[in-house]
């Protein structure tokens, strides 16, 4: 596709985000409420779990965990992509995935457009809470980083962005031989919300073993810690410059076979599909 196209298509998806404006505003106003009890729960657990006066769990301490989880938050804000990878398999299930095939239209590139859009309403909804809530929280914020720091952080969201958008796209393109793929979903769902750093720092389970391996050999390499502890982490502090920019050339790596692996797979589901539905 030409860049006018992709350009018109833009336009439209940003269109269709705010036909809906009110409802689009007050959902996201609702996914605000899950920081509210995450800072209380994390408060009873700091408490609970140890009598000194700073208390720390695995080298993180109260003021640590909060400022983590709020980065996380804004990690997730761009990595996430609800309905995705169901919308593909749903439009494979029922024949609608016709029109990308019948029309001069990439079906990935429009794709990429549409959750573009979806994300840029999202954030200038949005913006006005983070900001309130970051506000609010500043207390446990650590100072500004470098400016060095503040690039690659922006760098890491826009790379979750496209890792978090090619994994969903090739889960959804699996239906082009599996028609239901909703059990495969949740257990997608379940491993990114514990291996991406959502639930806890991957710092706690670095010198984890299940059945005999360790957990954090493995779950480094894998692409689930771009979704949300890798931001987190180098806003904190976490990387050297040099760790930094490795880690940084992985991520891209990671999109680059991701974009191959989704390519491959489209090009080899278009050439079984039965053109199910009307």
């Amino acid at each position: 596709m030409s860049w006018r196209v992709h350009w018109v298509i833009l336009k439209t998806c940003l269109s269709e985000r705010f036909v809906y404006r009110g409802d689009f505003a007050f959902a996201t106003l609702l996914r605000f409420m899950p920081i509210i009890t995450q800072v209380f729960l994390w408060s009873a657990i700091y408490a609970a779990g140890t009598s000194s006066e700073r208390p720390e769990l695995n080298h993180y301490s109260y003021a640590d965990m909060v400022a983590y989880y709020l980065l996380a938050m804004v990690s997730r804000a761009f990595s996430s992509m609800p309905g995705l990878a169901s919308g593909i398999a749903r439009e494979v299930r029922d024949g609608t995935v016709k029109k990308y095939l019948t029309q001069p239209i990439d079906m990935l590139g429009y794709l990429f457009w549409h959750r573009v859009a979806h994300k840029l309403v999202y954030y200038v909804v949005a913006i006005g809470p983070f900001a309130l809530v970051f506000w609010l929280c500043r207390g446990y914020l650590p100072g500004w980083p470098d400016a060095w720091t503040i690039l690659a952080f922006v760098v890491s969201l826009e790379l979750g962005f496209l890792v978090g958008f090619l994994l969903e796209a090739w889960l959804g393109l699996i239906a082009f031989w599996f028609l239901e793929v909703s059990s495969l979903l949740f257990i997608y769902m379940m491993i990114n919300y514990f291996l991406s750093g959502h639930m806890i720092p991957l710092d706690w389970i670095v010198d984890a073993t299940w059945f005999g391996f360790r957990v954090g050999e493995w779950t480094r390499y894998m692409p689930f810690q771009y979704l949300a502890y890798f931001p987190a982490a180098i806003m904190l502090g976490k990387y050297q410059p040099a760790e930094l920019c490795t880690e940084l050339g992985i991520e891209t790596l990671w999109v680059i076979g991701l974009f191959a692996l989704c390519r491959f797979t489209l090009a080899r589901g278009v050439r079984r599909y039965g053109a199910f539905g009307g």
